[in-house]
């Protein structure tokens, strides 16, 4: 099942911040992405009805519900490992799922920042409150940590994904980023191509860069455990939003990635640290 998991963290863009973790943080790393990457897929899913798709999810609700009981259903057999070793908790897995759950309920297009902030904290920074028991952080600091970074990494990842996220429908820029750039629709593909998007994006870019730097403020002050991942994954996505916004969000818009120079650069500064 390792060799599983690992095939199905191949594809992030964390994959090389979690290679550089001892092997049982990485394991558990790879078995919280395989969780996340499967209820991903079932939210993401538009063949079957949403109704259908919100039963696929409560079934993970049920294993993991068996799986703390002390039973181990087959399909979530692979946390069982990561749960016990690095006490996860249900809750965070659980909030996981409501955030996957949030994208069948409605199509997203233009939130209330209220609500994105939500989706962020459910899809990213509970991702992180579970990394962060792997990363043997106390609660403190742990939480602190996910909720900025989790944040951070979330909204870079919106900035980045404008294009493919329109071209199923879906829109994050908050609303109140749409309203201070004077865009009053909220219609992806009217939006992406809207010559004031650029001043929208900044305007999330802008509050990404507030939970890098608080992201970056906690991990200086060197709380204990294994910092050495969440400062790659921080230090390769502040690089991606930087260049971004050196880009700008007018179309066309590039898809921007480290190069293989700049991220190897990266892991020899963030990654053989503490």
């Amino acid at each position: 099942m390792a060799a599983d998991t690992q095939s199905r963290a191949s594809g992030s863009s964390f994959y090389l911040a979690m290679r550089l973790m001892p092997r049982r943080e990485r394991e558990a790393m790879f078995a919280i992405y395989a969780f996340c990457r499967a209820v991903d897929d079932i939210a993401d899913d538009e063949g079957p009805p949403p109704d259908e798709r919100r039963m696929a999810l409560d079934g993970w609700r049920a294993d993991l519900d068996a799986l703390f009981a002390g039973a181990a259903p087959e399909r979530a057999a692979f946390l069982a490992g990561p749960v016990a070793d690095f006490d996860l908790t249900k809750g965070d897995f659980f909030d996981v799922i409501l955030g996957m759950e949030m994208d069948i309920e409605e199509t997203i297009q233009g939130p209330e920042f209220t609500k994105l902030d939500l989706y962020c904290d459910r899809v990213a920074s509970a991702v992180g409150r579970l990394s962060t028991h792997v990363f043997g952080m106390e609660q403190g600091p742990g939480r602190e940590l996910a909720h900025h970074l989790g944040r951070a990494l979330q909204f870079t990842n919106i900035l980045r994904d404008l294009d493919e996220d329109a071209a199923i429908g879906r829109l994050y820029l908050p609303a109140e980023a749409l309203a201070a750039a004077g865009i009053k629709t909220t219609q992806p593909l009217e939006v992406i191509d809207n010559q004031a998007i650029d001043a929208a994006c900044r305007w999330l870019a802008a509050r990404a860069e507030a939970h890098y730097r608080d992201a970056d403020r906690v991990m200086a002050a060197r709380p204990a455990g294994r910092l050495r991942t969440p400062r790659l994954m921080s230090a390769v996505y502040a690089a991606i939003l930087a260049r971004m916004e050196e880009a700008g969000w007018a179309a066309p818009r590039p898809r921007i990635k480290p190069g293989k120079i700049s991220l190897l650069w990266m892991v020899a500064r963030h990654g053989l640290v503490g």
